[in-house]
């Protein structure tokens, strides 16, 4: 393997990882909220009030049901107005985050609906607000799930990182489209599939870690 190509691969790497750790972020800082908002609002929640639950679900899955790259073509106006182009890393991040978001509020319901009834209850007993139950009860009790669920996402979003790369977004599915199949060139197709492996089983590698850390602790 030449420099050249070790250079172009370590550059793409970089920019999938910027891309994928950043909308990461985003997911959770916008999908939790979501996700509490869905869990206190359902029949029995903290603060019940089914229809909001029920409108905000819809939205969300409708959100989901968008295949990312459509996405990525109807947010183009809106990534130019945030960022200024649409084309690179920095303007990849703005779809692959609006997709990530109503991702990841659905894993993180699911797991904040698994905490244990019991434990809700027994601080409410204890006067707990509707904040301490949030902080200390739902949160630290599904944190386990919700590390597992981040995992899943950023995974699903380095496949969708790869495929913003048919767009001019960077990263290895850039290389992989510019250098390897516009160019007929098998070595850097390989190359890019081998790191994306990699890359996947790292992120599953970490987030198992930690995951299972948190459960016996």
């Amino acid at each position: 393997m030449s420099r050249l190509i070790f250079d172009l691969i370590l550059r793409a790497t970089w920019e999938t990882a910027q891309m994928v750790l950043v909308s990461g972020l985003v997911a959770v800082i916008g999908g939790l909220p979501l996700a509490l908002v869905m869990v206190a609002t359902r029949r029995g929640g903290l603060l019940p009030c089914p229809p909001v639950a029920r409108l905000l679900g819809l939205v969300i899955d409708m959100l989901r049901a968008i295949p990312f790259i459509i996405l990525l073509v109807i947010l183009i106006p809106i990534t130019r107005m945030i960022v200024g182009t649409s084309l690179g890393t920095t303007a990849a991040i703005v779809p692959l985050s609006l997709a990530a978001i109503p991702y990841f509020a659905r894993i993180a319901e699911v797991s904040l609906r698994e905490v244990d009834p019991a434990l809700i209850d027994a601080v409410r007993t204890m006067g707990g607000t509707r904040w301490m139950i949030v902080r200390h009860v739902l949160i630290p009790e599904a944190l386990p799930g919700l590390v597992a669920g981040l995992t899943v996402t950023l995974i699903t979003l380095t496949g969708a990182s790869a495929m913003a790369g048919a767009v001019g977004a960077g990263g290895l599915g850039d290389v992989a489209i510019r250098y390897g199949y516009q160019r007929f060139n098998t070595e850097i197709m390989t190359l890019v599939v081998l790191v994306l492996i990699a890359f996947v089983a790292l992120i599953q590698a970490i987030g198992n870690a930690i995951s299972n850390h948190l459960r016996h602790t």
